[in-house]
């Protein structure tokens, strides 16, 4: 059972958000940052990323994922966009955890991908949940929007928690020498759009 804490307005570097504090019966913790909801305009869709926490990419601004530059870009659609929400989940390395992580990615310094070594390790490929979503956009109003990912997950999880997915929209940015590998490993094998303009769904 997740509930709703707290809230308190959040300037950033990309404007403002208001930061809502979530929790659930066992202390795991969720975020998620709002920026002008309820939309002024009725007509307007808001636009929203489900972001999965990152450590070494989104403080540490670590090269071998896309993650820390996808946060950025995420918050500056949103602000761009006029309304919108970041919903930063508390699932570091795809569900299995910090220290794992760092075990799957000593593997990677060995020669395996990021898949390989989850599962070398006896971990999922991904074992992020999404159910926390629904209350989450509950408390804001969500019902429908267009949603900033590359994951078809994502958009089915939402879905299936009766959320009105109108529109993907691909978060293609932070690509370099250092994650191709890990991008392609994505695509090919996990089933992410990549390389893929816009889709309506």
């Amino acid at each position: 059972m997740y509930q709703f804490i707290s809230k308190a307005n959040l300037p950033t570097a990309h404007g403002n958000f208001v930061i809502h504090a979530f929790e659930n019966e066992h202390g795991q913790e969720h975020i998620l940052l709002s920026h002008g909801l309820p939309c002024d305009d009725s007509n307007v869709i808001p636009l929203i990323r489900i972001h999965s926490e990152c450590l070494t990419g989104d403080a540490f601004g670590s090269l071998k994922c896309d993650c820390g530059p996808q946060l950025n870009s995420a918050m500056k659609q949103i602000i761009a966009h006029g309304c919108g929400a970041i919903l930063y989940l508390r699932q570091e390395g795809r569900g299995i955890g910090l220290v794992n992580k760092i075990r799957a990615y000593a593997l990677q310094d060995e020669g395996c991908d990021t898949l390989e070594a989850n599962l070398k390790l006896g971990l999922p490929a991904d074992a992020r949940t999404y159910e926390m979503c629904e209350v989450m956009l509950q408390s804001v109003g969500i019902k429908k929007a267009k949603l900033l990912t590359n994951n078809p997950n994502k958009v089915s999880g939402l879905q299936e928690l009766g959320i009105d997915i109108v529109e993907r929209v691909p978060l293609i940015v932070g690509v370099n020498p250092h994650n191709s590998e890990y991008l392609e490993v994505k695509g090919e094998k996990m089933g992410h759009f990549i390389a893929m303009s816009s889709d309506k769904v």
